[in-house]
Protein backbone atom coordinates (compact mmCIF):
# COMPACT_ATOMS: atom_id res chain seq x y z
CA UNK A 1 0.00 0.00 0.00
CA UNK A 2 1.49 3.33 -1.10
CA UNK A 3 2.08 5.89 1.66
CA UNK A 4 -0.29 8.85 1.66
CA UNK A 5 0.97 12.19 0.38
CA UNK A 6 2.19 14.52 3.14
CA UNK A 7 -0.16 17.32 4.13
CA UNK A 8 0.78 20.95 3.55
CA UNK A 9 0.11 23.74 6.01
CA UNK A 10 1.46 25.35 9.15
CA UNK A 11 -0.90 23.50 11.49
CA UNK A 12 -0.25 20.08 9.96
CA UNK A 13 3.55 20.50 10.18
CA UNK A 14 3.93 22.63 13.29
CA UNK A 15 6.46 20.37 15.04
CA UNK A 16 8.97 20.31 12.18
CA UNK A 17 8.29 23.98 11.47
CA UNK A 18 9.00 24.97 15.09
CA UNK A 19 12.20 22.93 15.11
CA UNK A 20 13.38 24.71 11.95
CA UNK A 21 12.58 28.11 13.48
CA UNK A 22 14.74 27.28 16.51
CA UNK A 23 17.53 26.00 14.26
CA UNK A 24 17.49 29.20 12.24
CA UNK A 25 17.92 31.16 15.46
CA UNK A 26 21.13 29.22 16.02
CA UNK A 27 22.19 29.98 12.43
CA UNK A 28 21.62 33.70 13.02
CA UNK A 29 23.48 33.53 16.30
CA UNK A 30 26.62 32.33 14.51
CA UNK A 31 26.71 35.63 12.58
CA UNK A 32 25.78 37.69 15.64
CA UNK A 33 28.89 36.61 17.57
CA UNK A 34 30.98 38.60 15.07
CA UNK A 35 28.80 41.61 14.42
CA UNK A 36 30.02 43.87 17.23
CA UNK A 37 33.43 42.40 17.96
CA UNK A 38 35.27 41.90 14.65
CA UNK A 39 35.27 45.51 13.31
CA UNK A 40 36.73 46.71 16.62
CA UNK A 41 39.11 43.73 16.82
CA UNK A 42 40.53 44.68 13.41
CA UNK A 43 41.40 48.15 14.64
CA UNK A 44 42.50 47.44 18.20
CA UNK A 45 44.29 44.06 18.04
CA UNK A 46 45.41 43.80 14.41
CA UNK A 47 46.08 47.52 13.87
CA UNK A 48 44.29 47.65 10.50
CA UNK A 49 43.72 51.31 9.69
CA UNK A 50 42.37 50.90 6.14
CA UNK A 51 38.59 50.55 6.08
CA UNK A 52 38.78 48.45 2.89
CA UNK A 53 41.23 46.03 4.52
CA UNK A 54 39.23 45.85 7.74
CA UNK A 55 36.05 45.01 5.81
CA UNK A 56 37.76 42.19 3.91
CA UNK A 57 36.19 39.67 6.31
CA UNK A 58 32.71 40.83 5.21
CA UNK A 59 33.71 40.56 1.54
CA UNK A 60 34.89 36.98 2.14
CA UNK A 61 31.71 36.19 4.08
CA UNK A 62 29.41 37.71 1.45
CA UNK A 63 30.97 35.98 -1.56
CA UNK A 64 31.17 32.55 0.07
CA UNK A 65 27.62 32.80 1.42
CA UNK A 66 26.27 33.93 -1.94
CA UNK A 67 27.89 31.03 -3.80
CA UNK A 68 26.73 28.57 -1.13
CA UNK A 69 23.16 29.90 -1.48
CA UNK A 70 23.22 29.21 -5.20
CA UNK A 71 24.75 25.76 -4.68
CA UNK A 72 22.04 24.94 -2.13
CA UNK A 73 19.33 25.85 -4.61
CA UNK A 74 20.83 23.61 -7.29
CA UNK A 75 21.80 20.69 -5.03
CA UNK A 76 18.86 20.41 -2.65
CA UNK A 77 16.64 18.66 -5.22
CA UNK A 78 19.38 16.07 -5.83
CA UNK A 79 20.63 15.39 -2.31
CA UNK A 80 17.74 16.58 -0.14
CA UNK A 81 17.38 19.58 2.15
CA UNK A 82 18.53 17.83 5.34
CA UNK A 83 21.86 16.69 3.85
CA UNK A 84 22.79 20.30 3.02
CA UNK A 85 21.68 21.48 6.46
CA UNK A 86 23.96 18.88 8.11
CA UNK A 87 26.83 19.97 5.83
CA UNK A 88 26.29 23.59 6.80
CA UNK A 89 26.49 22.89 10.53
CA UNK A 90 29.59 20.71 10.08
CA UNK A 91 31.35 23.64 8.40
CA UNK A 92 30.40 25.95 11.29
CA UNK A 93 32.32 23.96 13.90
CA UNK A 94 35.87 25.24 13.09
CA UNK A 95 34.84 28.92 12.84
CA UNK A 96 34.97 29.93 16.55
CA UNK A 97 38.30 28.14 17.04
CA UNK A 98 39.85 29.98 14.08
CA UNK A 99 38.67 33.33 15.46
CA UNK A 100 39.92 32.56 18.98
CA UNK A 101 43.40 31.52 17.85
CA UNK A 102 43.85 33.85 14.83
CA UNK A 103 47.41 35.21 14.75
CA UNK A 104 46.97 37.10 11.49
CA UNK A 105 44.02 38.81 9.79
CA UNK A 106 44.07 36.14 7.06
CA UNK A 107 42.86 33.64 9.68
CA UNK A 108 39.84 35.86 10.31
CA UNK A 109 39.13 36.05 6.57
CA UNK A 110 39.42 32.23 6.28
CA UNK A 111 37.01 31.78 9.20
CA UNK A 112 34.51 34.03 7.47
CA UNK A 113 34.72 32.03 4.25
CA UNK A 114 33.67 28.97 6.25
CA UNK A 115 31.03 30.99 8.09
CA UNK A 116 29.60 32.21 4.79
CA UNK A 117 29.34 28.67 3.38
CA UNK A 118 27.70 27.54 6.62
CA UNK A 119 25.17 30.37 6.40
CA UNK A 120 24.40 29.66 2.75
CA UNK A 121 23.79 25.96 3.30
CA UNK A 122 22.05 26.20 6.67
CA UNK A 123 19.92 29.35 6.29
CA UNK A 124 18.86 28.57 2.71
CA UNK A 125 17.91 25.03 3.71
CA UNK A 126 15.71 26.18 6.59
CA UNK A 127 14.04 28.79 4.34
CA UNK A 128 13.23 26.30 1.59
CA UNK A 129 12.10 23.62 4.04
CA UNK A 130 9.60 25.99 5.65
CA UNK A 131 8.28 26.96 2.20
CA UNK A 132 7.88 23.26 1.43
CA UNK A 133 5.92 22.60 4.62
CA UNK A 134 3.39 25.44 4.75
CA UNK A 135 2.07 25.77 1.19
CA UNK A 136 0.91 29.02 -0.36
CA UNK A 137 -1.60 30.30 2.19
CA UNK A 138 0.78 31.11 5.07
CA UNK A 139 4.06 31.54 3.24
CA UNK A 140 4.53 35.18 4.26
CA UNK A 141 3.95 34.28 7.90
CA UNK A 142 6.38 31.35 7.57
CA UNK A 143 9.09 33.60 6.17
CA UNK A 144 8.41 36.19 8.84
CA UNK A 145 8.86 33.61 11.60
CA UNK A 146 12.01 32.25 9.95
CA UNK A 147 13.65 35.64 9.55
CA UNK A 148 12.37 36.79 12.97
CA UNK A 149 14.19 33.94 14.66
CA UNK A 150 17.38 34.37 12.64
CA UNK A 151 17.77 38.12 12.97
CA UNK A 152 16.55 38.38 16.55
CA UNK A 153 19.36 35.95 17.33
CA UNK A 154 21.79 38.14 15.35
CA UNK A 155 20.81 41.12 17.50
CA UNK A 156 20.87 39.18 20.76
CA UNK A 157 24.32 37.75 20.04
CA UNK A 158 25.62 41.16 18.91
CA UNK A 159 24.56 42.61 22.27
CA UNK A 160 25.82 39.64 24.29
CA UNK A 161 29.24 39.51 22.63
CA UNK A 162 29.58 43.29 22.93
CA UNK A 163 28.97 42.96 26.66
CA UNK A 164 31.38 40.01 26.98
CA UNK A 165 34.04 41.89 25.00
CA UNK A 166 33.71 44.86 27.36
CA UNK A 167 34.04 42.60 30.41
CA UNK A 168 36.65 40.07 29.25
CA UNK A 169 38.19 41.48 26.07
CA UNK A 170 37.48 40.67 22.41
CA UNK A 171 38.93 37.16 22.69
CA UNK A 172 38.37 34.33 23.54
CA UNK A 173 35.15 34.55 25.60
CA UNK A 174 32.78 36.11 22.97
CA UNK A 175 33.66 33.43 20.42
CA UNK A 176 33.26 30.55 22.86
CA UNK A 177 29.51 31.14 22.60
CA UNK A 178 29.79 30.14 18.94
CA UNK A 179 31.22 26.73 19.85
CA UNK A 180 28.06 25.90 21.83
CA UNK A 181 25.79 27.14 19.03
CA UNK A 182 27.52 25.02 16.37
CA UNK A 183 27.52 21.80 18.45
CA UNK A 184 23.86 22.11 19.49
CA UNK A 185 22.73 23.06 15.96
CA UNK A 186 24.45 20.04 14.41
CA UNK A 187 23.06 17.60 16.99
CA UNK A 188 19.48 18.93 16.63
CA UNK A 189 19.68 18.55 12.85
CA UNK A 190 21.04 15.00 12.95
CA UNK A 191 18.55 13.78 15.55
CA UNK A 192 15.25 15.46 14.73
CA UNK A 193 15.06 17.19 11.34
CA UNK A 194 13.16 15.38 8.56
CA UNK A 195 13.52 16.08 4.85
CA UNK A 196 10.70 17.91 3.00
CA UNK A 197 11.16 16.84 -0.64
CA UNK A 198 7.90 14.82 -0.56
CA UNK A 199 5.99 17.99 0.36
CA UNK A 200 7.30 19.58 -2.85
CA UNK A 201 5.86 16.73 -4.91
CA UNK A 202 2.47 17.17 -3.23
CA UNK A 203 2.33 20.88 -4.05
CA UNK A 204 3.69 20.44 -7.60
CA UNK A 205 0.88 18.02 -8.41
CA UNK A 206 -1.72 20.79 -8.01
CA UNK A 207 0.24 23.89 -9.08
CA UNK A 208 -0.74 25.70 -12.28
CA UNK A 209 2.20 28.09 -12.22
CA UNK A 210 4.23 27.91 -15.45
CA UNK A 211 7.85 26.88 -15.14
CA UNK A 212 10.50 29.50 -15.84
CA UNK A 213 12.46 28.81 -19.02
CA UNK A 214 15.73 30.24 -17.68
CA UNK A 215 15.62 30.30 -13.90
CA UNK A 216 18.90 32.15 -13.39
CA UNK A 217 18.31 34.91 -15.94
CA UNK A 218 14.64 35.47 -15.15
CA UNK A 219 15.13 35.53 -11.38
CA UNK A 220 18.17 37.79 -11.73
CA UNK A 221 16.89 40.34 -14.22
CA UNK A 222 14.27 39.77 -16.90
CA UNK A 223 11.15 38.64 -14.99
CA UNK A 224 8.92 41.64 -14.30
CA UNK A 225 8.42 40.65 -10.66
CA UNK A 226 11.44 38.52 -9.74
CA UNK A 227 14.01 40.91 -11.29
CA UNK A 228 13.03 43.98 -9.22
CA UNK A 229 12.84 41.87 -6.06
CA UNK A 230 16.33 40.48 -6.66
CA UNK A 231 17.91 43.91 -7.15
CA UNK A 232 16.21 45.17 -3.99
CA UNK A 233 17.56 42.18 -2.08
CA UNK A 234 21.09 42.94 -3.30
CA UNK A 235 20.83 46.60 -2.25
CA UNK A 236 19.31 45.65 1.11
CA UNK A 237 22.35 43.53 1.98
CA UNK A 238 24.68 46.07 0.39
CA UNK A 239 23.58 48.60 3.01
CA UNK A 240 23.68 45.92 5.72
CA UNK A 241 27.30 45.14 4.78
CA UNK A 242 28.11 48.84 5.17
CA UNK A 243 26.36 49.01 8.56
CA UNK A 244 28.07 45.85 9.78
CA UNK A 245 31.52 47.15 8.94
CA UNK A 246 31.30 50.92 9.40
CA UNK A 247 28.63 51.60 12.03
CA UNK A 248 30.80 50.34 14.95
CA UNK A 249 33.72 52.41 13.60
CA UNK A 250 31.50 55.51 13.25
CA UNK A 251 30.29 55.10 16.83
CA UNK A 252 33.84 54.47 18.08
CA UNK A 253 34.94 57.73 16.43
CA UNK A 254 32.08 59.47 18.22
CA UNK A 255 33.67 58.41 21.51
CA UNK A 256 31.13 55.78 22.52
CA UNK A 257 32.22 52.82 24.62
CA UNK A 258 32.07 49.15 23.62
CA UNK A 259 28.87 48.44 25.59
CA UNK A 260 27.04 51.41 24.04
CA UNK A 261 28.25 50.41 20.57
CA UNK A 262 27.01 46.88 21.20
CA UNK A 263 23.59 48.18 22.22
CA UNK A 264 23.18 50.42 19.16
CA UNK A 265 24.50 47.72 16.81
CA UNK A 266 22.05 45.23 18.32
CA UNK A 267 18.91 47.43 18.07
CA UNK A 268 18.82 47.34 14.27
CA UNK A 269 18.80 43.52 13.81
CA UNK A 270 16.62 43.06 16.90
CA UNK A 271 13.87 45.37 15.54
CA UNK A 272 14.38 43.76 12.15
CA UNK A 273 13.86 40.34 13.70
CA UNK A 274 10.88 41.15 15.95
CA UNK A 275 9.19 43.23 13.26
CA UNK A 276 9.05 40.26 10.92
CA UNK A 277 6.59 38.52 13.24
CA UNK A 278 4.08 41.10 11.99
CA UNK A 279 5.33 42.03 8.52
CA UNK A 280 5.53 38.40 7.41
CA UNK A 281 1.83 37.91 8.16
CA UNK A 282 1.11 41.29 6.56
CA UNK A 283 2.70 40.05 3.32
CA UNK A 284 -0.03 37.37 3.10
CA UNK A 285 -2.78 39.99 3.00
CA UNK A 286 -1.63 43.25 1.38
CA UNK A 287 0.08 44.39 -1.80
CA UNK A 288 3.63 43.14 -1.39
CA UNK A 289 4.92 45.68 -3.90
CA UNK A 290 3.94 48.48 -1.50
CA UNK A 291 5.77 46.80 1.39
CA UNK A 292 8.95 46.61 -0.69
CA UNK A 293 8.81 50.26 -1.79
CA UNK A 294 8.11 51.61 1.70
CA UNK A 295 10.73 49.39 3.32
CA UNK A 296 13.56 50.27 0.93
CA UNK A 297 12.87 54.01 1.05
CA UNK A 298 12.64 53.97 4.87
CA UNK A 299 16.01 52.20 5.09
CA UNK A 300 17.60 54.71 2.73
CA UNK A 301 16.32 57.74 4.63
CA UNK A 302 17.52 56.29 7.96
CA UNK A 303 21.01 55.69 6.54
CA UNK A 304 21.13 59.23 5.15
CA UNK A 305 20.40 60.47 8.67
CA UNK A 306 23.34 58.68 10.34
CA UNK A 307 26.00 61.36 9.58
CA UNK A 308 23.63 64.10 10.76
CA UNK A 309 23.23 62.98 14.38
CA UNK A 310 25.62 62.61 17.31
CA UNK A 311 23.58 61.69 20.40
CA UNK A 312 23.25 58.00 21.37
CA UNK A 313 19.45 58.34 21.49
CA UNK A 314 19.36 59.58 17.91
CA UNK A 315 21.50 56.66 16.75
CA UNK A 316 19.10 54.27 18.47
CA UNK A 317 16.10 55.94 16.78
CA UNK A 318 17.73 55.58 13.35
CA UNK A 319 18.59 51.95 14.13
CA UNK A 320 14.91 51.35 14.92
CA UNK A 321 13.91 52.91 11.58
CA UNK A 322 16.46 50.75 9.76
CA UNK A 323 15.12 47.66 11.50
CA UNK A 324 11.51 48.51 10.60
CA UNK A 325 12.38 49.14 6.96
CA UNK A 326 14.29 45.88 6.70
CA UNK A 327 11.50 43.97 8.48
CA UNK A 328 9.04 45.17 5.83
CA UNK A 329 11.09 43.80 2.95
CA UNK A 330 12.91 40.70 4.20
CA UNK A 331 10.06 38.16 4.52
CA UNK A 332 8.32 39.83 1.58
CA UNK A 333 11.29 39.10 -0.72
CA UNK A 334 11.02 35.37 -0.10
CA UNK A 335 7.21 35.28 -0.16
CA UNK A 336 7.23 36.92 -3.60
CA UNK A 337 9.90 34.55 -4.94
CA UNK A 338 7.91 31.53 -3.73
CA UNK A 339 4.60 32.86 -5.09
CA UNK A 340 5.97 33.46 -8.59
CA UNK A 341 7.91 30.23 -9.17
CA UNK A 342 6.81 26.65 -9.75
CA UNK A 343 7.29 24.41 -6.66
CA UNK A 344 9.86 22.26 -8.48
CA UNK A 345 11.91 25.36 -9.35
CA UNK A 346 11.45 27.12 -6.01
CA UNK A 347 14.70 26.05 -4.36
CA UNK A 348 16.72 27.06 -7.42
CA UNK A 349 14.97 30.46 -7.70
CA UNK A 350 15.50 31.08 -3.98
CA UNK A 351 19.16 30.13 -4.45
CA UNK A 352 19.57 32.60 -7.31
CA UNK A 353 17.87 35.36 -5.32
CA UNK A 354 20.01 34.68 -2.27
CA UNK A 355 23.13 34.53 -4.45
CA UNK A 356 22.59 38.14 -5.55
CA UNK A 357 21.21 39.28 -2.22
CA UNK A 358 24.21 38.08 -0.26
CA UNK A 359 26.68 39.30 -2.87
CA UNK A 360 25.37 42.62 -1.59
CA UNK A 361 27.38 42.02 1.60
CA UNK A 362 30.60 41.76 -0.39
CA UNK A 363 29.77 44.62 -2.77
CA UNK A 364 28.64 46.84 0.12
CA UNK A 365 31.70 46.15 2.25
CA UNK A 366 34.15 46.62 -0.63
CA UNK A 367 32.44 49.70 -2.07
CA UNK A 368 31.91 51.45 1.23
CA UNK A 369 35.45 50.65 2.38
CA UNK A 370 36.94 52.14 -0.78
CA UNK A 371 34.73 55.25 -0.60
CA UNK A 372 35.51 55.69 3.10
CA UNK A 373 39.26 55.44 2.50
CA UNK A 374 39.09 57.97 -0.35
CA UNK A 375 36.41 60.41 0.77
CA UNK A 376 35.68 59.62 4.42
CA UNK A 377 33.01 57.78 6.41
CA UNK A 378 30.31 60.39 5.79
CA UNK A 379 30.58 60.17 2.00
CA UNK A 380 30.41 56.39 2.14
CA UNK A 381 27.28 56.34 4.30
CA UNK A 382 25.50 58.98 2.18
CA UNK A 383 26.29 57.08 -1.04
CA UNK A 384 24.76 53.85 0.26
CA UNK A 385 21.71 55.67 1.61
CA UNK A 386 21.08 57.22 -1.80
CA UNK A 387 21.42 53.87 -3.58
CA UNK A 388 18.90 52.32 -1.18
CA UNK A 389 16.28 55.00 -1.91
CA UNK A 390 16.84 54.48 -5.67
CA UNK A 391 16.29 50.75 -5.24
CA UNK A 392 12.81 51.41 -3.86
CA UNK A 393 12.06 53.56 -6.90
CA UNK A 394 13.13 50.71 -9.20
CA UNK A 395 10.58 48.41 -7.53
CA UNK A 396 7.91 51.10 -7.96
CA UNK A 397 8.69 51.52 -11.67
CA UNK A 398 9.21 47.86 -12.71
CA UNK A 399 7.22 45.51 -10.49
CA UNK A 400 3.51 44.93 -11.26
CA UNK A 401 1.07 45.44 -8.41
CA UNK A 402 -0.29 42.37 -6.63
CA UNK A 403 -3.55 41.51 -4.89
CA UNK A 404 -5.75 43.78 -7.03
CA UNK A 405 -9.30 42.56 -7.60
CA UNK A 406 -12.26 44.23 -9.27
CA UNK A 407 -15.62 44.50 -7.54
CA UNK A 408 -18.65 43.14 -9.46
CA UNK A 409 -20.24 46.58 -9.51
CA UNK A 410 -17.14 48.01 -11.21
CA UNK A 411 -17.08 45.23 -13.82
CA UNK A 412 -20.69 45.57 -15.02
CA UNK A 413 -20.15 48.85 -16.96
CA UNK A 414 -17.08 47.34 -18.68
CA UNK A 415 -18.85 44.31 -20.16
CA UNK A 416 -19.14 44.55 -23.94
CA UNK A 417 -16.23 46.95 -24.41
CA UNK A 418 -13.81 45.79 -27.12
CA UNK A 419 -10.72 46.29 -24.94
CA UNK A 420 -12.07 44.19 -22.03
CA UNK A 421 -11.65 40.40 -21.94
CA UNK A 422 -13.33 38.34 -19.19
CA UNK A 423 -11.61 34.97 -18.77
CA UNK A 424 -13.08 32.17 -16.66
CA UNK A 425 -10.11 30.00 -15.64
CA UNK A 426 -12.10 27.06 -14.23
CA UNK A 427 -12.54 23.68 -15.88
CA UNK A 428 -15.05 23.32 -18.74
CA UNK A 429 -17.38 21.39 -16.40
CA UNK A 430 -17.35 24.18 -13.82
CA UNK A 431 -17.83 26.80 -16.55
CA UNK A 432 -20.87 24.94 -17.93
CA UNK A 433 -22.55 25.00 -14.51
CA UNK A 434 -22.81 28.80 -14.65
CA UNK A 435 -20.63 31.74 -15.67
CA UNK A 436 -20.52 35.48 -16.25
CA UNK A 437 -22.05 36.94 -19.40
CA UNK A 438 -19.51 37.38 -22.22
CA UNK A 439 -16.89 35.33 -20.33
CA UNK A 440 -14.70 32.93 -22.28
CA UNK A 441 -13.48 29.69 -20.74
CA UNK A 442 -9.71 29.10 -20.67
CA UNK A 443 -8.52 26.70 -17.93
CA UNK A 444 -5.62 28.05 -15.94
CA UNK A 445 -3.22 25.43 -17.32
CA UNK A 446 -3.86 26.68 -20.89
CA UNK A 447 -3.92 30.39 -20.18
CA UNK A 448 -0.41 31.46 -21.21
CA UNK A 449 -0.55 29.56 -24.49
CA UNK A 450 -3.87 31.18 -25.44
CA UNK A 451 -2.70 34.65 -24.33
CA UNK A 452 0.20 34.81 -26.79
CA UNK A 453 -1.79 36.78 -29.38
CA UNK A 454 -3.52 39.15 -26.99
CA UNK A 455 -2.59 42.81 -26.77
CA UNK A 456 -0.86 43.95 -23.53
CA UNK A 457 -3.16 47.00 -23.63
CA UNK A 458 -6.29 44.91 -23.07
CA UNK A 459 -8.06 44.96 -19.71
CA UNK A 460 -8.25 41.32 -18.64
CA UNK A 461 -10.52 40.16 -15.81
CA UNK A 462 -9.92 36.63 -14.57
CA UNK A 463 -12.72 34.72 -12.86
CA UNK A 464 -13.04 31.54 -10.78
CA UNK A 465 -15.69 30.24 -8.37
CA UNK A 466 -15.10 32.38 -5.27
CA UNK A 467 -12.27 34.73 -6.29
CA UNK A 468 -8.77 34.96 -4.85
CA UNK A 469 -7.72 31.39 -5.72
CA UNK A 470 -7.22 30.34 -9.33
CA UNK A 471 -8.34 33.71 -10.66
CA UNK A 472 -5.77 35.58 -8.50
CA UNK A 473 -3.08 33.16 -9.62
CA UNK A 474 -4.10 33.65 -13.26
CA UNK A 475 -3.97 37.43 -12.90
CA UNK A 476 -0.53 37.16 -11.31
CA UNK A 477 0.77 34.99 -14.16
CA UNK A 478 -0.55 37.40 -16.81
CA UNK A 479 0.85 40.48 -15.11
CA UNK A 480 4.24 38.78 -14.90
CA UNK A 481 4.06 38.27 -18.66
CA UNK A 482 3.39 41.94 -19.43
CA UNK A 483 -0.41 42.20 -19.18
CA UNK A 484 -0.26 44.98 -16.62
CA UNK A 485 -3.99 45.81 -16.69
CA UNK A 486 -5.06 42.37 -15.46
CA UNK A 487 -7.21 42.04 -12.34
CA UNK A 488 -9.37 39.28 -10.93
CA UNK A 489 -13.04 39.42 -9.96
CA UNK A 490 -13.62 39.85 -6.23
CA UNK A 491 -15.85 37.02 -5.01
CA UNK A 492 -15.81 35.18 -8.36
CA UNK A 493 -18.97 33.82 -9.95
CA UNK A 494 -20.51 33.34 -6.50
CA UNK A 495 -20.06 37.04 -5.73
CA UNK A 496 -21.43 38.03 -9.14
CA UNK A 497 -24.61 36.02 -8.59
Amino acid sequence: MAPSAPRLGLHANWRQFTLLVVLNAFVGGMVGIERTVLPVLAELEFGIASHAAALSFIVAFGISKALANYATGRLSARFGRKALLVTGWSLALPVPFLLIHAEAWTWVVAANILLGIHQGFAWSSTVVMKMDLVGEQHRGLAMGLNEFAGYLAVGAMAFLTGYLAAQYGPRPVPFQVGIALAVIGLLMTLLWVKDTTHHVSTEAATSALPKLKRVFMETSLTHRTLGPVTQAGLVNNLNDGMLWGLLPVLLLNEGLGQERIGLIAAVYPAVWGIGQLFTGKLADHVNRRSLLIIGMVLQGLAILGLPCVHAPGAYIALSVALGLGTALVYPTFLAVIAAHTHPQQRSEAVGVFRLWRDLGYAIGALLTGLIADRFGLTASILAIGGVTVLSGLVVWLRMPSERECLEPGDLRPLLGRPDVRVVDVRSPEEFASGHLPQAINIPLTELLERARNWSPKERIITVCAKGGGRSAQAAQVLRDRGFGRTRWLCGGTAGWA
